[in-house]
Parts: C-alpha cells; sequence; structure tokens
C-alpha cells in the first residue's frame, strides 16, 4: 500500500492558502489570521490531513523552509531603493536591533525572569526581536497609503533585523548561555568575523548567479536559478559555520542590484557608463533578465515563500499548547510588554534621527506608528527557539513564552494595524507589496 502523506499535506497546505485569501478578502481581514487559526483547527481535529509527524522532521521542514522565505523576502528590495535608504535600513537592521537586544538583556538586572542568566536574557530576546516579513506584508498588502519610504524600510528591517539576531544568538546568546560565562571581547570578534565572512560569501555567489543568469532568456529558467542560489548560499555558509540567513539575503540582493543597475542603464541609454573596467567585467550589456520577467519572478518568490510561511505556521501548530500557554500567561505578556515597549522607542529614536541627519529621512509620528506595530514575530522565533539544545533546563520556557510573543504579535500588531487602516485611514484598496 502507497503512502499518500507528501500529497496530502501539499493538498491541505495549498487548500488552507487558497481558502484563506478568499475568506479574508471576503472578510476584509489579514489572511494570516485565517492562516494561523486554520493550521492550528487542522493540525489538531483533522490529523488525516497532516499525515506527517512534523515533530520528528522539524529540522527538515525548517531547514526546507528558510531559503524560501527569506528569497521572496530579499528580491523585493531594490538597487535603487538600497542606495537612497540604506543608512535608513542599516540604522533600522544593526543598530536598533543590537541596542534593543542589549536593553532586553539589562533587564537580567531587574530579576524580571527568575533563574535566567544574563546569556539567557541576551538568547530570548534576540529570539522574540526577530521580525516577519510575510505577516507584515499579509496585514498591510490591501492597503495604499503608506509612503514607499517606509514600504522599503519595513523591508529591509525585516530582513536586516532578522540576519542581526541570528547572529546575535548564534554567536552571542547561546554559547553564553549554554556555558555560563563568556569572553565579551572574544565574542564580539567572532560575530564581527561572522558578519563580514557571511556577507563577503554572499557577495561572491551573488556575483556568480548574476553571470549565470546571463545564459538564461526564459523567466521560468531565472526563477529557478534564484531558488538554486538562495539554497546554495545558505547551505556554504552554514558548512562554513558563518550565518546562513545573512549570507542568503545578501547573495540574492546583490544578484537583484547587479541586474536592476544594468536593467537602469540600458534603459536610459547610458552608453558612456558601461565603458568602465567594472562594467566591462561583468558583461553588462548582455542582459541577464527584463524587467517583466522580473516582476513575474518576484511574485513567484512571494508565493513560494508565502508556502514555506504556512508550513512554518503548520509547526507552530505542533508547538501550541494551551495549558503551557496558561501556566505561562504572566511571563508571556511581560515579554511581550518588554519588547512592545523596546521597539516603540527604538522606533521613535530612528524617528527622531531623521529628523536631525541629513542622511536619514524622517518618517513622522504616522511611520513612528506602523513602523512600531509591524514588528510581528513569526517563522525565525520559532526556528531559532527550536535550536536550543534540549538539555538547557529553561527551554520549556523559552519555547511557550516565544510561542505566546509570535501569537500575540500577530494577532495584536496586525489588529491595530488592520483597525488603523480600515477605520481611521480609509484609502482605495491597492496592493501595496508589488
Amino acid at each position: 500500500m502507497h503512502s499518500f502523506a507528501p500529497e496530502i499535506i501539499l493538498i491541505t497546505i495549498l487548500g488552507l492558502v487558497v481558502f484563506s485569501d478568499a475568506l479574508a478578502f471576503k472578510l476584509k481581514i489579514p489572511s494570516v489570521f485565517i492562516l494561523l487559526i486554520g493550521s492550528y483547527t487542522i493540525y489538531t481535529y483533522v490529523p488525516m490531513a497532516v499525515p506527517i509527524d512534523l515533530k520528528q522532521h522539524f529540522d527538515a521542514i525548517i531547514l526546507f523552509c528558510i531559503p524560501l522565505i527569506f528569497m521572496g523576502d530579499a528580491l523585493h528590495l531594490h538597487f535603487l531603493d538600497i542606495k537612497k535608504y540604506k543608512w535608513d535600513i542599516f540604522y533600522l537592521a544593526v543598530v536598533a536591533v543590537s541596542l534593543s537586544i542589549t536593553v532586553g538583556a539589562s533587564m537580567y538586572y531587574l530579576g524580571i525572569f527568575e533563574g535566567l542568566t544574563m546569556g539567557a536574557y541576551v538568547s530570548l530576546f534576540a529570539i522574540n526581536m526577530a521580525t516577519d516579513a510575510v505577516s507584515v506584508q499579509s496585514i498591510l498588502s490591501r492597503f495604499q497609503g503608506i509612503s514607499h519610504h517606509l514600504k522599503v524600510l519595513i523591508e529591509g528591517e525585516s530582513l536586516g533585523n532578522d540576519a542581526t539576531a541570528v547572529i546575535a544568538f548564534f554567536f552571542i546568546g547561546l554559547p553564553w548561555m549554554m556555558s555560563g560565562e563568556i569572553e565579551a571581547g572574544s565574542a564580539m570578534f567572532d560575530a564581527l568575523r561572522v558578519f563580514v565572512v557571511s556577507i563577503g560569501i554572499g557577495l561572491v555567489i551573488g556575483f556568480v548567479f548574476y553571470m549565470l543568469m546571463k545564459l538564461f532568456s526564459d523567466k521560468r529558467s531565472e526563477f529557478f536559478a534564484f531558488v538554486i542560489e538562495a539554497y546554495l548560499a545558505y547551505v556554504i555558509a552554514e558548512e562554513m559555520h558563518v550565518s546562513g540567513i545573512l549570507t542568503l539575503i545578501v547573495a540574492i540582493i546583490a544578484t537583484n542590484a547587479w541586474i536592476d543597475s544594468d536593467n537602469i542603464v540600458l534603459e536610459e541609454n547610458h552608453a558612456k557608463k558601461t565603458k568602465g573596467f567594472m562594467r566591462k567585467l561583468r558583461l553588462s550589456t548582455i542582459k541577464s533578465t527584463t524587467t517583466e520577467r522580473l516582476e513575474y519572478i518576484y511574485e513567484m518568490a512571494k508565493e513560494f515563500g508565502y508556502i514555506a510561511a504556512v508550513m512554518i505556521f503548520f509547526v507552530l501548530a505542533e508547538m501550541v499548547n494551551f495549558e503551557k500557554l496558561w501556566q505561562y500567561k504572566s511571563e508571556i505578556l511581560i515579554m511581550f510588554t518588554i519588547t512592545t515597549l523596546i521597539r516603540a522607542v527604538s522606533m521613535a529614536k530612528f524617528a527622531f534621527i531623521g529628523d536631525k541627519i541629513k542622511h536619514i529621512a524622517p518618517v513622522g509620528i504616522e511611520g513612528w506608528f506602523i513602523l512600531t506595530f509591524s514588528g510581528m514575530k513569526g517563522a525565525l522565533s520559532i526556528i531559532l527557539v527550536h535550536m536550543i539544545p534540549n538539555s538547557f533546563e529553561h527551554k520549556e520556557f523559552f519555547e511557550v513564552v516565544t510561542v505566546g510573543v509570535v501569537m500575540m504579535s500577530i494577532f495584536v500588531y496586525g489588529t491595530i494595524l488592520w483597525t488603523y487602516f480600515t477605520f481611521f485611514k480609509k484609502e482605495e484598496e491597492q496592493k501595496l507589496f508589488t
């Protein structure tokens, strides 16, 4: 008797995606709400629809989904946007996250969570400061009214934020938490090494695939090339013990940026710019792809990332235990409140800097509000908390609190943003993230 488990799980995931989108459109609510509720309901009450032991295959599912999720996000950042808002993105993705984790770790001196070491605080806040672009796009994708500047910041921050949180967790928080001590200078040097080496590997892979793209002339081959690049970058970096996520992000953004740059030059007929050595080295007169084919690639990448995120939601459903959530309700509420306040202050500081420094564009009060509540947690937080060794005595606490914060951030932040755009800033419906 054959097992049709893979076919059944695929039918379940695609069916849930289609149903969620249709129902969300009818009810005018974010589809991520229905996806979360639907995932838990199906996993708990219709086990025949999920005939794969997610707990047993947790690692395989996570490792399969990571490249797809981050590839879709990375492809949304364009060369001109990165060039124009590089300092804005750098502050949000590196400075703000690092400061947020540092402030969160300082809660150790207040003894908020009994029994946790300083290293455990660093890990806990690194896990719970990572944002989720899929959830944010699900909330905001139907509404007009957000400036292009804010759109770029939301996308850029979600990527860079995740990369920074991963490095802080794996190369500072986790070693410190598990050993009980850490050499600060050595840890900072290791984190910086990982940061630099990951970016370097990503740029090399990005350039190789940018050149390979010149061999293709159809959108399907080009899309699959991006998929291969994402997985290859992640695997190579992880095998070299650096950040697979950061390497993947840099590789995809680099390839996309060089393609954008060439298209801009060719479309504007800047022939003189093609005479430079670097442009000759890149064979910039040979198109890697067209703007029209890129739109197809962006759309397909978004859909693949969305499906991968739904698979993570099923994994999240496996981790949900309402009895445990109720047992740790105070800790979840405290963690959610602290992370929300830290993010609000961090985004307010960004708005303040934007008014004072010419290199950073101001976002205003509305921008501060949207950036604050676009900090929804999701797939990466679940991935990181699962990576904690079972030997860690507080792993259950970490898992339950993280699951609680993820769910609260999606439903609370999502409801706040949806309410604002639905009732207080009504605009003609139009896709924001395309």
